[in-house]
């Protein structure tokens, strides 16, 4: 791993859900921890809409693998990268051998 490539802060968020006197459901999200990352785009990341193409909100980020961010998943937790919530689309280990850990992500709805 490439540790001069790590150049941007990212923030793992963790959903926490409350319920109040209604018996109604939130989700809130508590900032976990923050770590250095490389966001990485994905190949081929185009869509189409109304008969244009247009570029993708969905993209990759590495981090280096330590406890903490061995245990993020993608039901549980979010990523912020510049002040933007990210949804996590999957987790990949790498192989399993404790280097580094990507994320795959998406722009959460409704967030510019």
């Amino acid at each position: 791993m490439d540790i001069a490539a790590l150049n941007q802060r990212v923030t793992f968020q963790k959903a926490h859900i409350v319920t109040d006197k209604n018996g109604n459901h939130r989700t809130f999200w508590d900032d976990a921890f923050t770590c250095w990352a490389t966001i990485g785009s994905q190949s081929g990341t185009e869509k189409d809409a109304a008969g244009q193409t247009i570029p993708s909100d969905t993209f990759s980020v590495t981090v280096r693998w330590y406890s903490l961010t061995s245990q993020v998943t993608s039901d549980h937790y979010r990523i912020v990268v510049n002040g933007t919530p990210y949804n996590i689309l999957s987790v990949d280990h790498l192989n399993y051998k404790k280097h580094a850990v990507k994320f795959y992500c998406q722009k959460e709805p409704g967030h510019g």
